[in-house]
């Protein structure tokens, strides 16, 4: 390949970027770690363009490059968990413990910034339903290698024989993690999407039930909340290692601890992870002003009531 200077090769990537970020993020499940291995990757990149014989597009050229170092950082870091994957529902009435904040945590990721490419023809997921909650946090539980190869060729669409090279191994090797890794994937993901769960209820009962969600959180009204609730719904809010389940538990939870009179709430819907979400803000009356406090991603049922609220609280207000 013709030697190209620093100006070229950040227009080449530049287009490539998103998709790597999402990659990455499949792979990690930490949006921070994601956007860590994307730098990392274009720089190892860069360092051996020279090299680049391009047999390959520049796309798969680079998630090879990604995917390896997001096995190296694997290797060191190990999964990210999520509250469900350490204990039962806990009783709310006992209280929250002290946050776990040296644990490695499933984070979400943020739609700020993000833009999506077609999914392949050949694709088993769609590129938003691949990362879903449900989604990455069921990559967490496959073997390192297994995860590569899930995301490579149910994802990414890329052929046995292109994951054999990037992985350095045999196409039989790659088709027997590929068999294991969906095996995996069938057994931890829910029976439906939620792309396809919001694609159904429409976006204008999305809209009014975030509406009202919203609205009921602001004024502090339980009974409200409680309303939108499945009747198995279930709250996480790492990093607590607790997380309550069914309607009741939660409304004695919401009214002894967010929902507690005195407390104030602004919130604002958004989007994360592919998913509804509401950034929520607590008024702290020290420093008289509204502080970030958490983004919640909200997971819906068939029927419009919330299934599943993952709030994922600022670390620092934690501590």
């Amino acid at each position: 390949m013709t030697a190209i200077d620093t100006t070229t090769f950040d227009e080449l990537v530049a287009p490539l970027r998103p998709g790597l970020l999402l990659h990455c993020y499949r792979m990690l499940a930490s949006s921070h770690d994601a956007e860590d291995a994307v730098q990392e990757t274009l720089l190892r990149a860069w360092r051996s363009i020279d090299r680049f014989e391009g047999r390959s597009a520049l796309n798969t050229w680079l998630v090879t490059i990604a995917t390896n170092v997001c096995l190296r950082e694997i290797e060191r870091r190990g999964r990210r968990l999520r509250p469900v994957d350490l204990s039962p529902a806990g009783d709310p009435v006992a209280g929250l413990g002290a946050p776990l904040t040296e644990t490695v945590w499933l984070d979400p990721l943020p739609a700020a910034g993000l833009t999506w490419s077609a999914t392949p023809a050949d694709a088993v997921y769609e590129q938003k339903e691949a990362v879903e909650l449900a989604f990455v946090a069921a990559l967490q539980h496959l073997l390192p290698l297994q995860r590569a190869v899930l995301v490579m060729r149910d994802v990414l669409a890329m052929s046995a024989a292109e994951v054999a090279t990037a992985l350095e191994t045999s196409t039989a090797a790659v088709n027997s993690a590929l068999q294991r890794a969906r095996a995996g994937m069938q057994e931890r993901l829910p029976d439906r999407s939620q792309q396809r769960v919001l694609r159904d209820l429409g976006d204008e009962t999305v809209r009014a039930r975030v509406g009202a969600f919203v609205a009921a959180w602001e004024r502090a009204d339980v009974d409200a909340v409680v309303a939108l609730l499945a009747d198995d719904a279930v709250i996480t809010m790492p990093p607590y290692a607790e997380w309550y389940a069914g309607r009741e538990d939660l409304r004695w939870f919401l009214s002894h601890v967010p929902l507690q009179p005195g407390r104030r709430w602004s919130c604002t819907p958004t989007l994360a992870n592919g998913q509804v979400a509401v950034e929520k803000r607590l008024w702290d009356d020290g420093i008289g002003a509204l502080l970030s406090h958490s983004v919640n991603v909200l997971t819906f049922d068939d029927r419009g009531d919330i299934l599943r609220i993952d709030a994922f609280l600022d670390p620092e207000l934690v501590r």
